[in-house]
């Protein structure tokens, strides 16, 4: 479903893509229980429809539904639909830019899968993809989608001095590069932005731009977006006091494709998983390491040598890892399929070097 104003033929415009989330949320009481609510039941043209009174001069707005999920339950198949739609919008002249309004809870998986399939074709192109959301659902008395929402069209559609194309996302006032969100806090209107590098949406940080521009030149290529029903599986597995060897041997006679590692420190995992990880590597099993701290980068080697086969995420939380890795499969695999000798770990290791904006 999609709403258009009264534009010409040729008027060029903002495209809003709705997935739901809070931001498409309602409270049965928001006034006495506002975090009491059900998410993605507002439709995104009844979004825009509040905000249009106030959106910068001569820009015009259409939106469209692609989805209208609690985002704690988004899948594969609807990063699929919303890849495409991204792409689609952006290789439309008319299209000016993308809002996308999301749910919190896994917004950080959609800004590494958009950065990673429509990153380099949004800066060649000069137009910027937005995603937004809320911590409030949108009939509380103070909900905070409406403000997110504007400064996203205003991202989205307001030339910005030497701010380049690209993927970004905007909430409770900043900005930052879409992979570089991370939610780390259960209620804080900031929460998916308060631990990411980012700017102040009224005012760009030279510093973080040089940051965006670092990152941006080393992503070169986009992968490819997987087919609904061709996502690979990967599970994310947390190290832990008493972690056992049977939380890997489970998955060897498994179809699982790939297992993110959240280990402690600086991504270490318990010496009763080595002997199995080892075994899960010759069953064919592609590994990535991480985290479990939410911080900080993992890299190769460290606290101890990688055992063969195992890849460090860099800054990749285990999340975003596990989209990262299992982009990098489907990629490995129409590679292949092209005569291509390129492996997964080609494909990821290009996403693990990327710069750090400090």
């Amino acid at each position: 479903m999609s709403s258009v104003e009264n534009l010409s033929e040729n008027s060029p415009y903002i495209l809003v893509l709705g997935m739901g989330g809070t931001i498409a949320g309602l409270a049965s009481n928001p006034a006495d229980k506002p975090m009491q609510y059900e998410a993605g039941q507002v439709e995104v043209a009844s979004l825009v429809a509040h905000v249009r009174s106030v959106i910068p001069e001569g820009v015009s707005l259409v939106s469209k539904q692609v989805a209208n999920v609690n985002s704690r339950n988004l899948t594969e198949p609807l990063l699929t639909l919303l890849g495409e739609a991204v792409r689609e919008a952006l290789a439309n002249p008319l299209v000016q830019g993308v809002v996308v309004t999301h749910g919190t809870d896994t917004m950080e998986e959609t800004g590494v899968f958009l950065q990673l399939t429509c990153g380099k074709y949004a800066q060649n192109l000069g137009k910027r993809v937005i995603l937004t959301g809320a911590m409030l659902p949108a009939n509380a008395l103070q909900a905070d989608g409406p403000s997110n929402l504007l400064d996203a069209i205003r991202w989205a559609s307001t030339p910005i001095d030497n701010c380049p194309g690209g993927i970004y996302a905007v909430m409770d006032g900043r900005g930052c590069l879409a992979m570089d969100l991370a939610k780390r806090h259960g209620s804080a209107l900031n929460a998916p932005i308060q631990s990411s590098p980012s700017s102040s949406v009224g005012l760009i940080n030279p510093s973080w731009l040089s940051g965006v521009k670092a990152v941006q030149e080393l992503w070169t290529e986009d992968l490819p977006i997987p087919k609904e029903t061709e996502w690979p599986w990967v599970e994310i597995l947390t190290s832990h006091a008493g972690a056992r060897s049977e939380t890997i041997t489970h998955w060897l006679n498994s179809k699982v494709k790939g297992l993110v590692l959240a280990g402690t420190g600086m991504g270490g995992f318990h010496d009763a998983w080595k002997e199995s990880l080892v075994a899960a590597v010759k069953h064919g099993i592609a590994l990535v390491r991480t985290t479990r701290t939410g911080a900080g980068e993992t890299l190769p080697d460290l606290p101890e040598k990688d055992i063969s086969g195992c890849l460090a995420s860099g800054s990749l939380s285990a999340p975003r890892a596990r989209i990262a890795l299992q982009l990098s499969l489907n990629a490995e695999k129409q590679a292949q399929a092209a005569g291509k000798s390129l492996t997964w770990q080609d494909f990821f290791a290009r996403i693990a070097v990327l710069p750090v904006i400090r």
